[in-house]
């Protein structure tokens, strides 16, 4: 039985490999899963968000380090927190930066951004406000006080972008 010619079509003529367009081999680089850094993200408004956040708690953490403390519990508390808030937004800006939502889909990373957002913020507005209770007008600790609300601000701009971008885009999909 004879099923016909069949034509195979390669990329390759007889001269050597074809070159692809110029305007695909843009779009395909930029967009592929085989870049091992999301470059858009830096530049986005979460990127710059997370950033900003790190950077106030880091700022806020060595203010009130480096001051006399007037009550170890409440200034120890408020280390605790910004350090715990710190690693867990700068764990979510790795897996946003490296793509690994991606590949770990059995996560609601959304949803898990979401409530760290939430528990963090109180969190951090807590230990803010005591604080800035106990600081007593030392500057560091006036300081370290300020940058926690900053970042408790900043924590809830996160968490009303990530409700918007979660829960009105898929209300509004249906």
């Amino acid at each position: 039985m004879s099923h016909g010619a069949r034509v195979i079509r390669t990329g390759v003529s007889s001269a050597g490999p074809a070159a692809p367009p110029a305007s695909t081999a843009a779009s395909s680089s930029a967009g592929s899963d085989a870049e091992l850094l999301d470059g858009a993200y830096f530049r986005s408004c979460a990127g710059i968000l997370k950033v900003a956040q790190m950077i106030s708690l880091v700022v806020g953490f060595i203010s009130v380090n480096n001051s006399p403390w007037t009550d170890y519990s409440a200034y120890s508390y408020f280390q605790i927190v910004t350090m715990c808030d710190l690693v867990m937004i700068l764990f979510f800006y790795i897996i946003h930066i490296f793509r690994i939502y991606r590949k770990l889909t059995c996560v609601s990373w959304p949803l898990a951004e979401f409530l760290h957002y939430l528990i963090g913020t109180i969190l951090l507005l807590i230990a803010s406000i005591v604080a800035a209770s106990k600081s007593y007008n030392l500057t560091g600790l006036v300081a370290g006080a300020t940058f926690g609300f900053l970042a408790t601000i900043l924590c809830v701009l996160s968490i009303w972008s990530s409700y918007k971008v979660s829960c009105i885009t898929q209300s509004t999909s249906k």
